[in-house]
Order: structure tokens, then sequence, then C-alpha cells
């Protein structure tokens, strides 16, 4: 088949524009926005390849174009790797949303 033929298939659901694509990072590999922050104090936020975390069920990695995902973090280290190396944070409790490919971590909820 021709290359139109995969174009459609691989647009984003629901009209998104290819703007809502995940931004290429350093050396072309995409990256998914990340935001994590309590009520008064924003921990991290920017764009990055990974996060690591850990729920009741075990260790676990989020990666760009996660399907959406929500559960509750117990106590770890959130470990972010962005295009300028790793970031952690220490966690007791939070909360962690993905939804096409943004990122957010509600800490102290």
């Amino acid at each position: 088949m021709s290359d139109a033929a995969a174009g459609p298939a691989a647009a984003p659901a629901g009209g998104a524009s290819a703007s809502a694509a995940p931004a290429p990072g350093k050396g072309g590999k995409p990256t998914m926005a990340i935001k994590v922050y309590a009520p008064f104090k924003v921990y991290f936020e920017g764009e990055a390849y990974s996060v690591s975390a850990v729920n009741e069920t075990g260790p676990f990695d989020i990666l760009p174009h996660h399907r959406n995902f929500l559960c509750m973090l117990v106590p770890c280290d959130l470990v972010i790797e962005t295009p300028h190396g790793a970031e952690t944070v220490k966690i007791a409790r939070a909360l962690m949303h993905v939804k096409a490919d943004k990122l957010t971590i509600y800490v102290d909820v």
C-alpha cells in the first residue's frame, strides 16, 4: 500500500493535530511532558524520556506513548530521565495520571 494509507492510521485520535505528538528530545528520542507538584511546591516540570516509580503491585516505568493510566504511588524515589540527566524526587504518597504523553504526579494527596 502507499504511504497515504498509513497516514490516517498514524494520526492522533480525536482529530488532534500533529503538534500534539511528543516533542523529540536529544538525539530524536520522543519525550513526554512531566509535572510533579504538591499544593504549594513544584518538584519538577519539563520534558522527559521516562519515569520510574512504585505502586502496590511493584516498580514500573512510564515511556512516551504509554496508554492512559491512573494509580496511587507508594513511598519511593521517583526517577525522571530527562535530556539533561536523571532527576530524583522522594515520594511519600502520590497520585499518578498519564494521558496523551502528559504525566502528572500529585504529591502529598
